[in-house]
């Protein structure tokens, strides 16, 4: 029988013989330490935020909760947004595109799903005024112009103490999870936009989804 042979002397590591233990991974140590929703919403920042990552056309510059107390939970939030050639032609022809911010304040439970215990949308549409050469800004009744597309972008990517939740929704030392959208709306764009937009890679697909958790 043929095997292997080492040469006087030779000792095998102990490491070479003993099987390799896995190490848990990111994930699985933070599933042990706290519950399975908090754990993919600190995950799901993570990959938001690692350096490196593919550039996509909206990022996430900050978010966080407001530092003022006792006002339920509120956020300050900030994007970088980088609109592709596709979007830019069709609001320069002065079609509006609409964008809208969403707010979701979830309480999790281990016997059932997460409670939603408040959602705020902010909505703003971008239109182009030929006449003028400005850009407007409409959210709700009130509108703002603007000398440049990039302007009219910034003001819709920001906001500070942006109220989610009042404080007689929540309750004192009660984890809570915020969710963050900003997208661009497709469903609100003319119906011969909207053909084709659910191919993968359409450059209409511009999506930020994340979240954190708070104690109030």
């Amino acid at each position: 029988m043929t095997g292997r042979v080492d040469p006087p002397g030779f000792t095998m590591p102990l490491t070479a013989i003993l099987p390799r233990r896995r190490r848990p991974t990111i994930a699985c140590a933070l599933r042990r330490r706290m519950g399975h929703a908090m754990a993919a919403s600190l995950m799901m920042a993570l990959t938001l935020l690692t350096p490196g990552a593919r550039a996509e056309p909206v990022e996430l510059v900050s978010l966080q909760r407001s530092a003022q107390p006792h006002v339920g939970i509120a956020i300050d939030y900030q994007v970088k947004v980088t609109l592709p050639k596709a979007v830019v032609d069709v609001l320069q022809r002065g079609v509006p595109v609409v964008f809208n911010v969403q707010g979701t304040v979830l309480r999790p439970r281990w016997y059932w799903r997460d409670e939603r215990v408040a959602r705020v949308t902010r909505a703003w549409r971008v239109a182009y005024q030929p006449i003028t050469s400005n850009w407007r800004v409409g959210q709700g009744g009130l509108t703002q112009v603007f000398a440049t597309l990039d302007d009219a972008v910034t003001a819709i990517s920001r906001s500070s103490n942006w109220l989610l939740a009042e404080p007689q929704r929540v309750q004192d030392d009660e984890r809570y999870v915020v969710q963050f959208l900003w997208q661009l709306d497709t469903s609100q764009l003319p119906p011969p936009l909207q053909l084709g937009l659910g191919v993968a890679g359409s450059q209409w697909d511009i999506k930020l989804e994340a979240a954190f958790g708070v104690i109030p």
